[in-house]
């Protein structure tokens, strides 16, 4: 139970009480300043306390998005404040400093709660302070600014906005316009009735497994089945969050579910329509696992650029001038983000192929697709990357060297080594050695391993130095096309039975771990502990493993299917692991998407 303090007398016929009681706070009253000390040290150290003036005015919800939202650790608007545990110290001694209430300071304005945000602030604590747009949240002077003020709440309807604001502000057109407008009702049917946002997540997973099985059938009355579901997953997960802002529950383990189901749910989708396609006949599993490795490696290029210049300086171009040029015409805002392939569009995409075509000819559309929406990207972001003159900070470098995934190989080579310029430079002519020979060196020879050898060594030259220069955000990226391509091209090469979809699985896993350690760093937690990384080799590493059993195995009929997998089951194991412990821990942070349309 949360408490909310009323920092002076009660104001006859005043809604505020039981509106906090609905809120979920345990009301008690200030009579006087010198009470607030003694009412606060009441309140358990590890609970939300808020304090209120009596006579404040508003919505119901601009009181919600102040008092209630547990991102923050501490908030505020106008004539209300709330902390949690980590900014208790601060409130206890802008209590302690004297601050003084309205009227004991004649002549003034002050309010009480506005005073003590204002110091906590000053004492270092970061105070939020939400966005109301149209919603009231005031405490009036006088008896007029009370009428006015009630007038102003009577014009707008906070239900209304509460629903509004339950949708993401940036959306993909399918989303926004044939999803969004009935998905927040379903959001408010679930606040009514007490569902939580993880609850709806996992819905949408269970929902997108069932949709995979139907694909995994291979008749056409399962994929129409599976299309159907993939749709009903997809309203699943815009509902989860937008019941999530409408409700305010952000947690830990909904962030987690939030970053990661989307990626499990889509891939899973990708293994369901391999199997389909096998039942009948025809090999996909190239097809499926390139897809998966093309969607991932888009998502590593914006993840990388937005770290590189997360907190650059002088972070302007006229490439970004164009773009926001474009943004401000309406019709180029829904080109721009239809043309990207935003996962609404993406999953209306494949429902709608998997239901009226086959397997293959979903897999060519999606390659199509994502290739164009990659290059689209890339080229943008290598373009803004030219000509914009930022200086790029150590906590950028850091990211992206955590982003690297650099094991103990790259590491013993980075430390040792000279540090020479153009890292992208030495990365993409490490990988594009790799993929090279694994095209066209045999499988087992020892021209591939050499290859391995050398994109490991050149991995480590490319990380020794800071990676600050305009282009070096490219270079995470580039490791992952070189470890994926390469075990996707090992795989289908060997003409072992079953090597493929053993690579699917080791892919999968390595991809979990790529997208965890992305979260971690967009939370400010830094990436997953360093030991982990060297369990599991790190990028070069893993790609000499896979090198060195292809080179072993490819010619025995079956082992190198088994040491795939084996390889898969054991990084997904100590992955997952870590992972669930990081995500259900208390210091994990709550970082929900509310702008990326991935």
């Amino acid at each position: 139970m949360s408490t909310a303090i009323l920092t002076g007398p009660p104001v006859p016929g005043s809604q505020l009480g039981p509106d906090l009681l609905a809120l979920g706070f345990d009301v008690q009253q200030a009579f006087l300043p010198d009470d607030l000390p003694r009412l606060l040290a009441e309140v358990p150290t590890g609970e939300r306390v808020a304090l209120v003036d009596p006579r404040f005015l508003g919505h119901v919800h601009a009181l919600r998005l102040a008092l209630t939202d547990p991102r923050f650790p501490a908030a505020s608007v106008s004539g209300a404040l709330t902390v949690q545990a980590e900014a208790r110290p601060a409130l206890t001694r802008a209590l302690a400093g004297g601050t003084q209430a309205p009227a004991a300071q004649a002549g003034t304005a002050s309010v009480l709660a506005d005073d003590i945000a204002a110091a906590i602030e000053a004492d270092g604590v970061a105070v939020h302070h939400p966005e109301l747009g149209s919603l009231v949240a005031t405490v009036p002077a006088d008896d007029v600014a009370a009428v006015e003020a009630a007038q102003a709440i009577a014009a707008v309807d906070d239900e209304s906005v509460r629903l509004r604001n339950a949708v993401k502000s940036r959306d993909g057109f399918f989303t926004t316009h044939f999803i969004s407008p009935y998905s927040r009702y379903i959001a408010r049917w679930c606040a009514r009735r007490g569902l939580t946002p993880n609850q709806v997540t996992t819905a949408s997973l269970i929902t997108a497994l069932i949709a995979a099985g139907c694909a995994a059938t291979g008749t056409r009355g399962g994929y129409v089945a599976a299309g159907v579901l993939l749709i009903l997953s997809f309203v699943l997960d815009c509902t989860d969050g937008q019941l999530a802002r409408y409700s305010l529950q952000y947690s830990t383990m909904g962030a987690w579910l939030d970053a990661t189901f989307d990626r499990a749910k889509e891939y899973a989708y990708y293994a369901g329509l391999a199997l389909g396609a096998a039942r009948g006949g025809d090999d996909v599993w190239a097809l499926a696992l390139g897809a998966m490795v093309l969607q991932t490696c888009r998502h590593v290029v914006d993840f990388s650029f937005n770290e590189a210049n997360h907190d650059a300086s002088a972070n302007t171009s006229p490439t970004a001038a164009l773009s926001d040029k474009l943004d401000s015409v309406g019709w180029t805002v829904w080109v721009r983000r239809m043309i990207v392939l935003p996962i609404g569009e993406r999953w209306a995409m494949i429902a709608v192929l998997t239901a009226v075509t086959t397997p293959r000819i979903v897999f060519y559309a999606l390659l199509i697709g994502c290739a164009f929406a990659a290059c689209y990207t890339t080229a943008g972001r290598v373009l803004r990357s030219l000509t914009r003159r930022a200086t790029r900070t150590d906590r950028a470098a850091l990211a992206l060297a955590e982003l690297a995934d650099s094991g103990p190989v790259a590491q013993l080579v980075a430390a040792r080594a000279p540090r020479i310029p153009g890292p992208p430079v030495v990365a993409a002519v490490g990988a594009a050695a790799l993929v090279a020979a694994a095209l066209t060196q045999p499988v087992g020879s020892r021209q591939m391993i050499v290859a391995a050898v050398f994109y490991a060594i050149l991995s480590g030259l490319a990380v020794a130095r800071p990676l600050k220069g305009a282009l070096d955000w490219l270079v995470p990226p580039l490791f992952r096309v070189a470890e994926y391509c390469t075990v996707l091209i090992l795989a289908a090469r060997s003409d072992v039975n079953g090597a493929l979809p053993a690579a699917f699985g080791l892919v999968s896993a390595v991809a979990y771990h790529h997208y965890d350690t992305v979260y971690r760093i967009k939370g400010g937690s830094g990436a997953p502990p360093k030991w982990l990384v060297r369990l599991i080799g790190g990028h070069e590493g893993r790609t000499l493993a896979v090198t060195v059993l292809a080179a072993v195995l490819a010619t025995r009929d079956t082992d190198f299917t088994l040491a795939l997998t084996a390889l898969a089951a054991a990084i997904a194991l100590v992955v997952l692991v870590e992972s669930i412990r990081f995500w259900v821990s208390s210091g994990a942070p709550a970082v929900h998407d509310e702008g990326e349309t991935a």
